[in-house]
This record gives structure tokens, C-alpha cells and sequence, in this order.
């Protein structure tokens, strides 16, 4: 194998200028040889491009003609770029030289491994975690995603203890590195997502075809996160709901399916009830719109809608419940994996 495969840097951008001059030069500072660096940009209508060309002329630009958010914005971007591996990166995300050595590397060592990402510090706080990837995705029976290093809003202080390589079930979107034969193989992401939760849905769908998903510890950057939707918005809140409610139905197995419905139904209202007392009535409208949109995709006739074979076993399904660790047994750090 080529000691220095190829690595096209992708960074998605809409109205993003302020991202770009804080996190761009980071990115140039890559340290790998065989790397080239990519704008997609979503049709933004700040000064983005004007910025890129006067500051960076040496990132290629690529221009898609409408915004598709993260699904669509990638799938039509990188429509174009060669590489052996893609790096889909955040704009908002700063680097440290070396970072991506390990992370081909560990790509290059074993060819069934789809996507790896790094751990995913904080920029706000560089001791600490960050919310969107920590040190590796996984999913609990009843379909909701978790970190290890996160449980819902509690983030663990970095302390060195999760610096090892795992198999995981998802790698954050905010640094994946993806083989690009493997991400066209499996359609790229799910248009229908727009924003949150495709990433999970692509690595599920890779491992469902045998491939591998990984955390790589030796390797770090730094997401500022809530670039594009506020933690607080009542949109972020929808999109999370409503794609978590699709991405279970599309991933995981039929027999498990139903019955995890139907306690999902009532979790989200538990979910909805507790936004409603704590004065979050904006956002807690967004759980039964979110149920009503699901509903509808399940009747909606689409080709690509099923992806195929589905499953819920191996390194980073987890079969407890995170709602049982996190309000019953008051875990706030991920030492129960």
C-alpha cells in the first residue's frame, strides 16, 4: 500500500465567513503530504467565496447551487473530488499538525474499516470533551446515540482516559475520515436528513454491509460546535427527533423494531412534558411536528428508502439504556461501556 495515500479535506460552508478566518489557517497547517484541501460551499449569501479567493486562493472551490444542509450539500460536492480518502471537516474546527497520520493509518491497517474519526475535544474548553463525537459514537437499544466521554448534556473532562482506538457504531461528521469507494458504495448520505444524525446513519449503514467503524485516541482536533443550529433551537430540537425516529427504522432490525417504537412514543412525550416545565414551549412543540413528519416519510414511496439488511450487534451497540444509566443510576461518565 501507498505509505502516503491521497486525502481530499473537505470543509462544507453556508454563510460561514467568520468560521473560515478563525479555523481556515488551522487547516492549512495540516502536515500531511498528500492532502489537498476543498471549500464545498452551499450557496451562501455572505462573503464566503470573495473571503476564500482573496485570503486562500490555494483551497479549491467548489459551488453547489442550492443549500442541501449537510446530507445533499456533501453528496453534490464531492460528486468531483478524487481522492483515496475524504476528510469531511466542520469549518469550525481547529487541527493539530500530525492529526491525520493516525487516522490513515489506522484506515490503511485494516481494509474492512469504513471511517475513523479522532477524539473530538472542546475548543471552549480544550480539557473537556466536545458534545458532537467525543471519544467515539454508539447507540443504545432504544435508538438514541451517545458518546463515550458524553451523556446527554454532561461532557467528561479529558483526562487521557479513552486515548486507545475502539470500534465504535458511528464516527462524528464534524471529522470523519471516510474511504471514498465506501461512502459512494453505500449512496452517500440520506438527503432526506438535511442536517443531524446522516453521519450516524452512514456508519450504520456500513457496518450492516460488514465494514468498520473506529475512535482513533491518538489522534485530537478541536469543534467549537453549534456552528450551524444552536444547541437551544427549537429546529435543532425537530431535526434531532424527527431523524432519530428515521434513522432507527431504516438501521435496525425488524423484530426489535416496533416495540422500540412504541416505547418510543412515550419517552418523547415524557421528553415534551419536561420542555413544557421548564418553559422551553417552543421546543417542546417541535416533539409531536417531529412525529407527524416521521409518520409522513413512513408513507412517503421513495427509492433508497430501506437501505437494506439491518442490525444491532457488535462493538458500539450498546444493550442497556442510557435513560436507565443517566436518570436512574445518576452515571454522568461512560466507565459502564
Amino acid at each position: 500500500m501507498n505509505a502516503f495515500p491521497s486525502v481530499a479535506i473537505c470543509l462544507l460552508n453556508y454563510n460561514g465567513r467568520q468560521h473560515l478566518a478563525t479555523y481556515l489557517p488551522s487547516v492549512l497547517q495540516h502536515g500531511y503530504p498528500e492532502a489537498a484541501v476543498y471549500l464545498i460551499d452551499n450557496a451562501s449569501t455572505d462573503d464566503s467565496i470573495a473571503f476564500l479567493q482573496t485570503h486562500y486562493p490555494t483551497v479549491q472551490l467548489v459551488q453547489n447551487t442550492m443549500n442541501g444542509g449537510f446530507a445533499e450539500g456533501y453528496n453534490r460536492g464531492l460528486q468531483g473530488i478524487a481522492a483515496d480518502y475524504l476528510l469531511l471537516l466542520n469549518t469550525d474546527v481547529a487541527i493539530t499538525p500530525g492529526f491525520l497520520q493516525p487516522l490513515v493509518a489506522a484506515m490503511q491497517a485494516d481494509e474492512q474499516m469504513a471511517a475513523v474519526q479522532p477524539t473530538m475535544a472542546s475548543d471552549r474548553f480544550r480539557d473537556h470533551f466536545e458534545y458532537a463525537g467525543a471519544a467515539g459514537g454508539f447507540i443504545d437499544w432504544l435508538g438514541y446515540p451517545f458518546c463515550r466521554g458524553r451523556l446527554f448534556d454532561t461532557v467528561e473532562e479529558n483526562r487521557g482516559q479513552y486515548n486507545d482506538t475502539i470500534q465504535c457504531a458511528w464516527a462524528s461528521g464534524a471529522c470523519l475520515l471516510i474511504r471514498r469507494q465506501v461512502f459512494w458504495q453505500l449512496g452517500g448520505f440520506y438527503p432526506w436528513f438535511f442536517m443531524h444524525m446522516e453521519e450516524i446513519d452512514l456508519c450504520w449503514r456500513a457496518i450492516n454491509r460488514g465494514y468498520k467503524i473506529a475512535s482513533v485516541g491518538s489522534s485530537t482536533v478541536y469543534h467549537l460546535g453549534g456552528g450551524s443550529l444552536a444547541k437551544e433551537s427549537p429546529r435543532k430540537t425537530w431535526f434531532n427527533f424527527r431523524n432519530n425516529l428515521v434513522m432507527i427504522c431504516r438501521n435496525m432490525p425488524r423484530h426489535q423494531l416496533l416495540p422500540v417504537l412504541v416505547l418510543r412514543w412515550g419517552l418523547d412525550w415524557l421528553a415534551c412534558l419536561q420542555m413544557l416545565l421548564k418553559g422551553q414551549a417552543d421546543n417542546a412543540w417541535q416533539v409531536p411536528k417531529a412525529w407527524i413528519a416521521f409518520l409522513g416519510w413512513l408513507l412517503w414511496p421513495a427509492k433508497g428508502k430501506w437501505p437494506g439488511r439491518r442490525g444491532f450487534a457488535g462493538p458500539g451497540f450498546y444493550r442497556g439504556s442510557i435513560l436507565w444509566q443517566y436518570f436512574v443510576k445518576k452515571k454522568t461518565t461512560t466507565d459502564f461501556l
